[in-house]
């Protein structure tokens, strides 16, 4: 098959039941609802054939006017070496608008992402498995609505963008939990469905103990249970995580066109990732 003869279009609903039969391909544990999820907050674009067959998809996912995360991008095993993953990629940054970029690179993909200008940042690492029993912490609390606010105002601070949607969206899939000092929300995290079981993130803290207390919190409740954590491999969490069953599966390469660096001021620092597509 030629490659005039693929097209890109956008994403729209109707390409999802293919974008997970791709997913499904490449080995990655998305659902038609995590799917949904990704396009709710994203644009995108798909690869189609003459024949109507989906080949190809990729998201972007802007966070305001402060950055974005590309994400989703795959291509049909049949159709790699075609230069495919090019024009889905060129396409998405089509729709970035001038904003900074990031996104969660394979080993594979890392060559056409330095080509095309993204520069390597840091290691994503992936725990998953069964939790063991985790007792309850003492200086963690359920959140409530009155909460959301400050805890999407740390995780721009973490983040460095604005991600109210995403907060909003996650806070309608899951529940989050708040550590306060001094009466104020400090540190948070998020537990919602997510791929084979569920997924704890993002997890926003000003140490690793808040961080490992806001996780045990939801893992005490969990036991047996099936849980994913992506951690920044700086962040020192992994050997906890690892420690308490969730074991090191995999990973991912964090990239950032351009690379903007983050000013030392702030108080709190991201422990655990949304996921790896939207950071």
């Amino acid at each position: 098959m030629q490659e005039r003869q693929i097209e890109i279009r956008p994403f729209g609903p109707d390409h999802l039941d293919a974008a997970v039969r791709l997913s499904q391909e490449a080995g990655w544990p998305h659902r038609l609802e995590d799917w949904k999820v990704a396009l709710g907050l994203s644009n995108g674009v798909v690869a189609i054939t003459a024949d109507d067959e989906v080949v190809g998809t990729t998201l972007l996912t802007p966070y305001k006017t402060d950055c974005a995360t590309i994400n989703m991008v795959i291509v049909a095993a049949s159709m790699r070496g075609r230069g495919l993953g090019r024009r889905l990629m060129e396409a998405a940054l089509a729709l970035a608008d001038d904003r900074p970029l990031r996104l969660t690179a394979t080993s594979d993909g890392l060559p056409l992402y330095e080509k095309l200008g993204f520069c390597q940042t840091g290691a994503v690492v992936q725990h998953q498995g069964l939790v063991a029993a985790v007792a309850k912490p003492a200086n963690t609390e359920a959140a409530t609505k009155a909460d959301i606010s400050a805890i999407t105002a740390l995780d721009r601070e973490a983040f460095g963008a604005d991600r109210s949607a995403l907060i909003e969206r996650l806070a309608d899939l899951g529940e989050f939990a708040i550590i306060r000092h001094n009466g104020k929300v400090a540190a948070f995290a998020c537990l919602r469905p997510f791929g084979r079981g569920e997924v704890v993130g993002p997890v926003v803290a000003p140490d690793i103990e808040d961080a490992k207390s806001l996780l045990s919190h939801f893992m005490s409740r969990k036991t047996g249970a099936f849980l994913r954590v992506d951690t920044g491999a700086e962040t020192g969490l992994g050997p906890w995580l690892a420690s308490h069953s969730l074991v090191h599966v995999g990973g991912g390469i964090t990239m950032a066109n351009p690379v903007i660096k983050r000013s030392n001021s702030s108080t709190v620092t991201t422990f655990a990732l949304a996921n790896q597509a939207l950071g």
